[in-house]
Protein backbone atom coordinates (compact mmCIF):
# COMPACT_ATOMS: atom_id res chain seq x y z
CA UNK A 1 0.00 0.00 0.00
CA UNK A 2 2.90 2.32 0.71
CA UNK A 3 4.32 1.89 -2.82
CA UNK A 4 0.90 2.30 -4.40
CA UNK A 5 0.32 5.40 -2.30
CA UNK A 6 3.62 6.90 -3.45
CA UNK A 7 2.69 6.25 -7.08
CA UNK A 8 -0.72 7.92 -6.81
CA UNK A 9 0.23 10.65 -4.36
CA UNK A 10 -1.78 9.49 -1.32
CA UNK A 11 -0.83 8.42 2.19
CA UNK A 12 -0.73 4.70 2.98
CA UNK A 13 -3.95 4.81 5.08
CA UNK A 14 -5.80 6.78 2.37
CA UNK A 15 -4.63 4.31 -0.27
CA UNK A 16 -5.68 1.33 1.84
CA UNK A 17 -9.12 2.87 2.35
CA UNK A 18 -9.56 3.48 -1.40
CA UNK A 19 -8.52 -0.07 -2.22
CA UNK A 20 -10.89 -1.45 0.45
CA UNK A 21 -13.79 0.54 -1.05
CA UNK A 22 -12.93 -0.71 -4.56
CA UNK A 23 -12.90 -4.28 -3.27
CA UNK A 24 -16.22 -3.86 -1.45
CA UNK A 25 -17.88 -2.35 -4.52
CA UNK A 26 -16.59 -5.22 -6.72
CA UNK A 27 -14.43 -2.99 -8.90
CA UNK A 28 -11.44 -5.03 -7.73
CA UNK A 29 -12.56 -8.65 -7.97
CA UNK A 30 -9.51 -10.32 -6.48
CA UNK A 31 -5.79 -10.91 -6.69
CA UNK A 32 -3.94 -13.77 -8.34
CA UNK A 33 -0.59 -14.98 -9.57
CA UNK A 34 -0.02 -15.10 -13.34
CA UNK A 35 1.49 -18.50 -14.09
CA UNK A 36 3.06 -19.44 -17.44
CA UNK A 37 1.18 -22.63 -18.46
CA UNK A 38 4.23 -24.08 -20.25
CA UNK A 39 6.22 -23.86 -17.01
CA UNK A 40 3.77 -26.30 -15.38
CA UNK A 41 3.71 -28.71 -18.33
CA UNK A 42 0.80 -27.23 -20.29
CA UNK A 43 2.68 -26.52 -23.52
CA UNK A 44 -0.30 -26.28 -25.89
CA UNK A 45 -3.11 -23.74 -25.82
CA UNK A 46 -6.13 -23.62 -28.07
CA UNK A 47 -9.37 -21.78 -28.68
CA UNK A 48 -12.32 -24.12 -29.00
CA UNK A 49 -15.30 -22.55 -30.73
CA UNK A 50 -18.42 -24.31 -29.52
CA UNK A 51 -21.97 -24.51 -30.86
CA UNK A 52 -24.50 -25.63 -28.27
CA UNK A 53 -28.21 -26.28 -28.78
CA UNK A 54 -30.33 -23.97 -26.63
CA UNK A 55 -31.60 -26.74 -24.38
CA UNK A 56 -28.01 -27.77 -23.54
CA UNK A 57 -26.54 -24.38 -22.61
CA UNK A 58 -26.70 -25.00 -18.86
CA UNK A 59 -25.31 -28.53 -19.24
CA UNK A 60 -22.37 -27.20 -21.23
CA UNK A 61 -21.71 -24.39 -18.74
CA UNK A 62 -21.62 -26.92 -15.89
CA UNK A 63 -19.28 -29.16 -17.90
CA UNK A 64 -16.88 -26.28 -18.55
CA UNK A 65 -16.93 -25.20 -14.90
CA UNK A 66 -15.63 -28.67 -13.99
CA UNK A 67 -13.04 -28.79 -16.82
CA UNK A 68 -9.59 -28.10 -15.31
CA UNK A 69 -8.06 -27.38 -18.73
CA UNK A 70 -10.43 -24.42 -19.29
CA UNK A 71 -8.63 -21.13 -18.64
CA UNK A 72 -11.48 -18.97 -19.91
CA UNK A 73 -14.90 -19.49 -21.41
CA UNK A 74 -16.89 -16.74 -23.08
CA UNK A 75 -20.52 -16.82 -24.22
CA UNK A 76 -20.42 -15.03 -27.58
CA UNK A 77 -22.56 -13.76 -30.41
CA UNK A 78 -22.25 -15.00 -33.97
CA UNK A 79 -22.15 -18.57 -35.26
CA UNK A 80 -20.73 -20.02 -32.05
CA UNK A 81 -22.30 -20.15 -28.61
CA UNK A 82 -19.03 -20.14 -26.64
CA UNK A 83 -15.31 -19.71 -27.14
CA UNK A 84 -13.28 -21.80 -24.74
CA UNK A 85 -9.57 -21.12 -24.07
CA UNK A 86 -7.82 -24.28 -22.93
CA UNK A 87 -4.28 -25.20 -21.85
CA UNK A 88 -3.19 -28.81 -22.33
CA UNK A 89 -0.02 -30.94 -22.30
CA UNK A 90 -0.02 -31.86 -25.98
CA UNK A 91 -2.21 -32.68 -29.00
CA UNK A 92 -3.37 -35.99 -27.51
CA UNK A 93 -4.49 -34.19 -24.34
CA UNK A 94 -6.31 -31.61 -26.49
CA UNK A 95 -8.05 -34.43 -28.34
CA UNK A 96 -9.28 -35.91 -25.05
CA UNK A 97 -10.61 -32.50 -23.94
CA UNK A 98 -12.45 -31.99 -27.24
CA UNK A 99 -13.82 -35.55 -27.11
CA UNK A 100 -15.16 -34.90 -23.60
CA UNK A 101 -17.27 -32.07 -25.07
CA UNK A 102 -18.61 -34.06 -28.01
CA UNK A 103 -21.80 -35.49 -26.53
CA UNK A 104 -23.04 -31.94 -25.92
CA UNK A 105 -21.68 -29.74 -28.69
CA UNK A 106 -20.14 -29.16 -32.09
CA UNK A 107 -16.60 -27.74 -31.99
CA UNK A 108 -14.04 -26.03 -34.19
CA UNK A 109 -10.57 -25.69 -32.69
CA UNK A 110 -7.68 -23.30 -33.38
CA UNK A 111 -4.28 -23.90 -31.78
CA UNK A 112 -2.64 -20.77 -30.36
CA UNK A 113 0.78 -20.19 -31.92
CA UNK A 114 1.72 -17.00 -30.06
CA UNK A 115 0.07 -14.39 -27.87
CA UNK A 116 1.43 -10.85 -28.36
CA UNK A 117 -0.88 -9.60 -25.57
CA UNK A 118 -1.48 -12.06 -22.75
CA UNK A 119 -2.80 -9.59 -20.20
CA UNK A 120 -2.92 -5.88 -19.63
CA UNK A 121 -4.42 -3.72 -16.90
CA UNK A 122 -7.79 -2.16 -17.55
CA UNK A 123 -7.61 1.58 -17.92
CA UNK A 124 -10.69 3.76 -18.29
CA UNK A 125 -10.85 5.38 -21.72
CA UNK A 126 -9.61 8.95 -21.48
CA UNK A 127 -9.47 9.94 -25.12
CA UNK A 128 -10.07 8.75 -28.64
CA UNK A 129 -7.80 5.82 -29.61
CA UNK A 130 -4.63 6.88 -31.44
CA UNK A 131 -5.50 5.01 -34.64
CA UNK A 132 -8.82 6.92 -34.84
CA UNK A 133 -7.04 10.28 -34.42
CA UNK A 134 -4.57 9.40 -37.18
CA UNK A 135 -7.39 8.99 -39.73
CA UNK A 136 -8.62 12.56 -39.26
Amino acid sequence: MAELGRRIGLSTPATAERVRKLEESNVILGYHARVRPEEVGLTTQALVKVIVAGDRLKTFQNLVLALPEALKCHRVTGNESFILHVAVKNAAHLERVIDSLMPYVSTNTSMILASPVTWRPIKPPTEEPKHARDRK
